[in-house]
């Protein structure tokens, strides 16, 4: 079966998920949580009638291989959709410039061509009411309706028309390349919401595992050891290790100083049996 099918016929127990329980993966990348999830449910297969003695509810083990494709899957998606976000964020960089540019040569220039006309004047001044990158972009496409709307006094002042038809197409343009670029900070990333609700589908099933694991094998300490996570060992092993080349340069230092404070000692000492003898 394939990662999507699985995702697929996961989704509807993921979705369910209510959202205040829903884990995030932050101290392990997702690729190697489910590398991971995938090698405990080899080894625990030799363990299985120990386990089940335990108390483990082994439908919970025959579950995780479905429970790592849906991850896998969602995953994948939510990498697709991420990576969209940054080049929409870098197009919406390039462009919006442009945009707030067109906004301000547009109302000058209609407010020109409308200064005769109050109604035409009150229409507009309603439309430069209000701030911020989606009121800009519904702002032009006002714009662009207000001027073909009424055309007469733009042609008196020899107006571009273009511009109104630019105006209408940069506001088509950049309202879902604003939404696409804004989703995910804020929080409104549906992909990802299922991603991270497949993390905490397959996370319940390798905990529960772990942990009954580590409570069968709690004196064999090479079963054990295969209940716990390698990357949090290498992780914790690492960052000890930065620790300790501190620790012993430290420790050289203090032997240097006491070295160097008894070589002195003795120096004088011989300097004064030196002039003793002389």
């Amino acid at each position: 079966m394939s990662k999507e099918l699985e995702l697929q016929q996961k989704l509807e127990v993921i979705k369910a998920i209510p959202r205040d329980s829903i884990k995030t993966p932050k101290a392990i990348p997702v690729k190697i949580y489910i590398q991971e999830a995938e090698n405990l449910y080899q080894w625990c297969q030799a363990d299985k009638d120990a386990l089940v003695a335990g108390g483990l509810d082994w439908t919970i083990v025959d579950d995780m291989p479905l429970r790592s494709g849906a991850l896998s899957a969602a995953e994948g998606e939510w990498v697709k959709e991420r990576f969209g976000q940054e080049e929409a964020r870098r197009q919406w960089n390039q462009d919006y410039p442009k945009a707030y540019k067109l906004r301000k040569e547009l109302m000058h220039r209609l407010r020109f061509a409308y200064r005769k006309d109050a109604s035409l004047l009150g229409r507009l001044n309603a439309i430069a009411e209000g701030f911020g990158h989606a009121d800009m972009i519904q702002d032009l496409i006002n714009l662009s309706i207000l001027g073909k709307a009424n055309t007469e006094p733009l042609t008196k002042i020899n107006f571009d028309m273009t511009l109104l038809d630019r105006s209408s197409q940069m506001s088509d343009q950049l309202g879902p390349l604003w939404g696409m670029a804004t989703g995910d900070r804020m929080g409104h990333s549906e992909i990802k919401k299922v991603r991270d609700q497949a993390y905490t589908h397959l996370k319940e099933a390798v905990d529960e595992v772990r942990d009954f694991g580590q409570y069968v094998f709690w004196e064999d300490e090479e079963r054990f050891n295969g209940y716990m996570s390698s990357y949090s060992r290498r992780k914790d092993n690492a960052e000890e290790e930065e620790v300790k080349p501190a620790t012993t340069t430290a420790e050289q230092t203090q032997v240097q100083t006491e070295t160097t404070k008894s070589a002195v000692v003795t120096t004088q000492g011989s300097d004064v049996t030196t002039k003793s003898a002389g």
